[in-house]
């Protein structure tokens, strides 16, 4: 009875235990391989499951659950850490694990904002009547906040800001240097899945990429920091 019983625990202590050695060994093994064969088949075998596992167990820790269609969420972030799986660099040391753990939290965050912005904006005409002042409250919800000349600003000044930062790469940069240029070209190229809404989630971010510590993080954003305010003169001086 004993017997079974630590049996029964050994099986429930394997249940839990989702990301294993072999889980990250096959991170890093398709990192290193251009081989799309034995991609596929380290994705199919051990790396798939893993997210599956790490996705779901994300969702119910931090109470995702009640964002609308998260089954469909669930499935779109695990397609989307597919995209982003040769990204992981094993040299920076930096365990899959926490790396994707990391992003995938920060994935739901940033669409429970997005879900809780767009709440703010719907309009139930049903609870409005037909009284002028009624219109009014119809208007100035249906008023939108940003035209077309200042989404193109924005889309123009990010796309300069981008050509800007990769141009970085050409200067002569200490290796921490390059390693958090690269984090950061990382959260460019991501813009569209995460939220970068305050210093410490850049801080986590670029520390889980890099494996550098925090102080190691700040030191080196306060060098790209002074370029891009240096960039960022000029583009307001127009002469960019």
């Amino acid at each position: 009875m004993w017997k079974k019983a630590k049996n029964k625990r050994n099986i429930d202590l394997k249940k839990k235990i989702y990301f294993t050695k072999d889980h990250e060994n096959a991170i890093v093994e398709y990192a290193n391989t251009s081989d799309n064969k034995i991609r596929t088949e380290l994705y199919i075998k051990w790396i798939e499951p893993a997210f599956s596992e790490m996705v779901d167990k994300i969702v119910y820790t931090y109470k995702f659950t009640n964002l609308p269609n998260i089954d469909s969420l669930k499935e779109e972030c695990k397609s989307w850490l597919t995209t982003i799986l040769d990204k992981f660099d094993p040299e920076k040391k930096s365990k899959a694990f926490s790396y994707f753990s990391v992003i995938t939290k920060n994935w739901f965050i940033h669409k429970v904002k997005k879900n809780s912005r767009s709440m703010k904006r719907e309009v139930h005409l049903d609870d409005l009547s037909n009284s002028s002042s009624d219109y009014e409250k119809i208007n100035s919800y249906l008023t939108i906040e940003t035209s077309y000349e200042i989404d193109r600003e924005n889309a123009e000044f990010w796309y300069f800001l981008w050509k800007e930062v990769k141009s970085w790469e050409k200067l002569k940069l200490k290796e921490n240097e390059k390693k958090v240029l690269q984090a950061v070209k990382i959260l460019f190229e991501s813009a569209d899945d995460i939220e970068i809404f305050n210093k410490k989630a850049i801080y986590l971010y670029i520390r889980e990429i890099t494996g550098l510590n925090t102080k190691q993080v700040v030191n080196n954003l306060n060098k790209m920091r002074l370029r891009y305010r240096e960039w960022k003169k000029e583009w307001h001086q127009g002469k960019i």
